[in-house]
């Protein structure tokens, strides 16, 4: 009985159809295409011997391929690649349904200029036999088998893999569609989370604004407003001629505030002289004694920061300021740097200070101001895609990372403009 079961389990092992039946058993429930060829890796080796198993998907357009492996990893499967270039082009391309070849690396339908033949090479993969995958007659792909043992498949050979593929096809057009439709939910998910950070910033922008415009509001009635009344008040009842140099000072005095109020509104000095410079008049205003503070502002970029759009040049320049603000008259540091660099196709600005930190302890009764000032560089920086990041261990350090675009150089872009305006 027991050689009789074991002859009848040897036959089962060798029928087709019992291991194609098997096949089918093996791809139902999968939800994934790599998963589901190594499910059916063993019931295919029943059927021929392989040293390598692959299926190549083509997109819906055939202009690129996708390729899965099991067993021997290749660099077929390191990413996709243009159908032009496979050795299967012409599978996958709907010229000819299946190539047979006994030694693949010498022959010239595999290996020609341009091909991706690398792995039949470096793997020795001689013999080969590829077969058109297809869905209600249109080829989806291709199914490929490589053994290392040249002239060892045959035409009995490239039936059992047509049926192979026969079977694998509606499952992997499935299995890809759905690949596809998650692909498409997550693309939909970020530009959805993008959308929903822009208009999170745009509020948050506002909302600056309008504090913004209120403190200038503020500024002129406080003070503006108040230097004037004041004047018109000693204007009439002013007799000596001293008491009109008086009035002619105050009122000296009054356009210098506006002029101040005016450069906090519209950074003036960054037209006029570009963004390191005028950082450097900004933290020396800041700092107040500049005898007693160390400043330091370099710009590795040769002036990379002024080629930039004007709007995410001003953002950059607010952040800088706020963080000088922060570092000189809340953090007590005694050492101020502002650094511009170019890495890794990014514009990196720099501030760093050796103060105290921007906790409450160091800001004290201008917390809020503080971190209200943080929250506004990190909606700047976000409102122009750049990457923001502020640490506190030995001081406080600001870091903006903008990305730049296909070039990484803004200065290439400033140097044609002002080569066109000669």
């Amino acid at each position: 009985m027991q050689q009789e079961a074991k002859t009848k389990h040897e036959a089962e092992d060798t029928n087709p159809l019992i291991s194609l039946l098997r096949i089918s058993s093996h791809l139902a429930g999968q939800v994934e295409i790599r998963a589901a060829l190594r499910s059916v890796k063993t019931e295919i080796e029943n059927l021929l011997p392989i040293d390598h198993l692959d299926v190549c998907l083509v997109d819906d357009k055939g202009i690129w391929n996708t390729v899965y492996e099991v067993g021997i990893r290749t660099r077929w499967s390191l990413s996709r690649s243009p159908v032009a270039h496979s050795p299967i082009r012409r599978i996958l391309h709907n010229e000819i349904d299946y190539m047979m070849s006994g030694n693949a690396m010498e022959d010239p339908r595999y290996v020609y200029e341009g091909a991706l033949a690398q792995p039949i090479i470096k793997h020795q993969l001689r013999s080969r036999v590829n077969v058109a995958m297809k869905v209600l007659g249109r080829t989806i792909g291709a199914l490929n088998c490589s053994s290392r043992t040249p002239d060892l498949y045959d035409e009995h050979t490239l039936k059992r893999v047509q049926h192979i593929a026969d079977v694998l096809a509606p499952y992997f057009y499935s299995l890809r569609a759905t690949e596809k439709a998650q692909q498409s939910a997550i693309v939909r998910a970020e530009a959805q989370a993008r959308e929903e950070g822009l208009r999170q910033g745009a509020l948050e922008l506002t909302q600056v604004l309008e504090q913004e415009r209120q403190r200038i509001g503020m500024d002129l009635h406080d003070q503006t407003l108040a230097d004037l009344t004041r004047i018109m008040r000693d204007l009439e009842t002013a007799e000596a001629p001293e008491d009109t140099a008086a009035v002619i000072c105050s009122i000296q005095d009054c356009i210098e505030d506006l002029r101040r109020i005016i450069d906090t509104a519209v950074p003036t000095l960054l037209e006029m002289f570009g963004f390191a410079h005028a950082l450097r008049i900004h933290l020396e205003k800041a700092v107040g004694d500049v005898d007693g503070t160390s400043l330091l502002v370099s710009d590795d970029t040769n002036g990379g920061v002024d080629a930039l759009n004007p709007t995410t040049r001003i953002a950059l320049f607010r952040i800088a300021q706020e963080a000088i603000n922060n570092a000189a008259r809340h953090a007590g540091a005694d050492q101020i740097s502002v650094n511009v660099s170019l890495e890794n196709s990014e514009m990196k600005i720099t501030i760093a200070d050796n103060g105290c930190g921007l906790d409450k302890s160091a800001a004290g009764a201008n917390t809020d101001k503080v971190t209200g000032g943080v929250a506004h560089m990190r909606t700047r920086a976000k409102l122009i895609a750049a990457d923001f990041k502020l640490s506190q261990r030995n001081g406080t350090r600001v870091q903006v990372r903008l990305p730049l675009p296909a070039g990484g150089n803004p200065t290439a872009d400033k140097n044609e403009t002002r080569e066109a305006a000669q």
